[in-house]
């Protein structure tokens, strides 16, 4: 294949993929089978794009070939229709029924269909995650083990079982409402923000960015909160997400290489998103009231932080600690973890922030994961033990997935070695 329809194709893959699925599942139904049309639609894109050339509309390309081989799956289904055909006309003619009235809470959104259908109650949690990961983030296998912390054997068999789930039970392709919607929130909600973390940091590839799927999250966590206006949670999410997505211009050199926080130019971050992130935590706070603020509203407390500060030294970096301290006790995470030890290092120094680190080392879920020796190495420089720090980035490097991000901690290795 030539280079441009071969670089061409990965990114309609990337892009176009979950609307695809979504598109088709609408019309046959059953989420396994409009992954494997559209597999089949991508499939005939590597055939004809080398020869034919890439079209003006690949993403449209992509949606016409899938739908029309779920037109023809359907059409080989006639039989059951035929059946129905000739029971008809033994019945007695009477008018059609009156169209009942739309509902006001409809969504008319394919992707999000296809996110409340992956996560029905039916699959396990982890089941949810993986499947919408794959179904509505584009990630492959290893991404998502990446972003799960889990083996990659493990998220394929759940997304096997879990699509065959779907598919036994009848799960409908729809957005549900009532308790049936509330059952089924923490686990939308979590999706989109895991998608949105592989679009704002992406575990493997040559990118370190993939806007794509941080605006694809943005946009469902829009539409949840306007769907869903009493849930603290929906808001702050969507807070979360506009505070995190402002950043994004300032977050790139020109050349791709990833922008630390502490060197971005503030005066490139998006206000308005700013603006609509804290408008989104105000309707997050004034929806919890007297409630303890659940997860997403810490999270998007500690981003408006950030948000709010106009040089990296004027953050406020104690109340982050302290933001961080009330989110590991409401929802405890190594990650989590890690973070306020990172806040805990601008606050109270590295010294604290080491120790707290330390301690993490025999998590086993942080046992490959990058980000565990990069934040230390950083401690151990701010200690002058250059030697350990050196030895920290380059194991950092070596787990990362991302070109990127490795070649930066690659970097980081040699400019400590030099000092």
């Amino acid at each position: 294949m030539e280079a441009q329809p071969a670089a061409a194709f990965e990114t309609v893959f990337r892009l176009e993929s979950p609307r695809v699925i979504a598109g088709v599942a609408r019309l046959v139904r059953d989420v396994g089978i409009a992954e494997e049309l559209t597999q089949d639609a991508l499939v005939a894109a590597l055939e004809q794009w080398p020869r034919d050339g890439v079209p003006d509309n690949p993403g449209a390309w992509l949606m016409t070939t899938a739908r029309r081989r779920a037109v023809d799956l359907i059409r080989r289904r006639e039989t059951y229709a035929r059946k129905l055909a000739e029971i008809g006309r033994d019945l007695p003619v009477s008018a059609p029924p009156p169209e009942e009235p739309a509902d006001p809470e409809d969504i008319d959104d394919d992707l999000l269909r296809l996110v409340f259908t992956a996560c029905h109650p039916v699959l396990s949690a982890e089941a949810r995650i993986a499947l919408t990961l794959r179904l509505l983030g584009g990630l492959t296998t290893p991404e998502i083990a990446r972003a799960c912390l889990v083996p990659e054997p493990t998220v394929a068999q759940r997304i096997v079982r879990a699509k065959r789930t779907l598919a036994r039970k009848n799960v409908a392709f729809e957005v549900p409402y009532g308790p049936d919607r509330a059952a089924r929130l923490g686990s939308v909600l979590e999706v989109i923000y895991l998608i949105f973390n592989e679009g704002y940091a992406a575990t493997a590839g040559d990118d370190w960015l993939r806007p794509a799927l941080c605006e694809d999250a943005l946009r469902l966590a829009r539409v949840l909160s306007a769907l869903m206006p009493k849930e603290p949670e929906v808001h702050g999410l969507a807070a979360l997400l506009e505070f995190q997505s402002s950043r994004t211009a300032a977050r790139t050199a020109p050349d791709g290489e990833p922008v630390l926080l502490r060197d971005q130019n503030r005066h490139r971050w998006n206000r308005l998103l700013i603006a609509r992130g804290i408008t989104a935590l105000g309707h997050a706070h004034a929806a919890t009231g007297s409630a303890a603020p659940g997860p997403y509203v810490l999270q998007a407390a500690i981003a408006a932080c950030h948000a709010t500060a106009l040089t990296y030294e004027e953050t406020d970096w104690p109340r982050i600690a302290t933001l961080y301290g009330l989110l590991a006790a409401r929802a405890p995470s190594p990650v989590v973890e890690l973070n306020r030890a990172v806040a805990v290092s601008m606050a109270e120094g590295p010294a604290p922030a080491l120790a707290l680190v330390d301690a993490l080392a025999a998590e086993p879920a942080l046992r490959d994961y990058h980000l565990l020796p990069s934040v230390r190495g950083d401690l151990l420089l701010r200690l002058d033990r250059t030697a350990e720090a050196r030895e920290e980035f380059e194991r950092a490097a070596s787990l990362t997935r991302n070109a990127r991000e490795r070649a930066l901690l690659r970097r980081r290795a040699r400019e400590t070695e030099a000092r």
